[in-house]
């Protein structure tokens, strides 16, 4: 599933295009779309802002409407100069939005949506998240209120994925940070200490907000997808280890040697 980094990178790439101005044109491809009139209800407003939160991508248009993507497990968004060949099928495509030589497309959803900016305030899936893991300025006491508020006997990792606690990590991101800072994933949310979960995201904000400005770069990953390889801390012979954890059944991979 994209994390927040890959969400805040399209957003990133997305506004230089769009902002601040109309869309020279806007397709819905799909054709659970038929109905909808997008081009029409969206016709002649400009964009006015490229907004990405945890997980969620919004792109909001004048006269208080907005576009609003979750890409699950399936979706992604390209920015592509003008006729170049797209990365997925054009069958796969569910928006198109050309701007000055540049196409901005959403592929394979699954959701996509037009909303009211009211209905973004109010809708829980949004108005609900915690502090986002990217924001220029990490609001942790929030992030901790609202861990301690969860149940202490959910494994860190797990509690690490809730999006409603801390906004934007997911699998990737939260096997690299109990890594990074020494930490069992599995270690009850009770049993990790304030600084223990700080030093978490703390060893993950960086190398998230690298991703974002540059994209995602496989060097950034050291347990994750590596199981069975020898730990590149403590050098344990296939001590990297993988298990499904939490409700989700949500893949987890971590050094059963280093961390403790």
């Amino acid at each position: 599933m994209p994390e927040g980094d890959t969400i805040h990178y399209a957003a990133n790439r997305i506004r230089p295009v769009l902002a601040g101005h109309v869309p020279d044109e806007l397709r819905t491809l799909h054709p659970r779309f038929t109905a909808d009139r997008w081009p029409e209800r969206l016709a002649g407003r400009a964009v006015q802002a490229v907004d990405a939160r945890g997980k969620h991508l919004l792109i909001r248009f004048e006269g208080g409407l907005a576009i609003h993507s979750h890409l699950r497990m399936t979706g992604h968004w390209s920015v592509l100069e003008d006729g170049r060949r797209w990365p997925r099928s054009a069958r796969r495509a569910w928006l198109v939005m050309q701007r000055a030589g540049a196409e901005v497309v959403q592929f394979d959803g699954p959701v996509l949506e037009l909303l009211t900016e009211a209905r973004i305030r109010n809708d829980p899936r949004i108005a609900h998240l915690g502090p986002d893991v990217l924001a220029p300025e990490f609001d942790s006491e929030r992030f901790l209120r609202r861990l301690r508020e969860d149940d202490p006997t959910r494994p860190i990792a797990d509690a690490l994925i809730d999006q409603q606690t801390i906004a934007g990590i997911g699998n990737l991101w939260k096997s690299e940070g109990c890594f990074a800072a020494g930490v069992d994933p599995w270690r009850p949310t009770g049993r990790v200490s304030d600084d223990e979960a700080l030093a978490i995201v703390e060893a993950v904000r960086p190398r998230m907000r690298r991703s974002a400005e540059q994209g995602f770069q496989r060097r950034e990953q050291h347990v994750y997808e590596r199981a069975g390889r020898p730990c590149p801390r403590c050098g344990a012979t296939s001590r990297i280890r993988k298990h499904y954890q939490g409700d989700g059944n949500r893949k987890t991979f971590w050094c059963a040697s280093c961390q403790s």
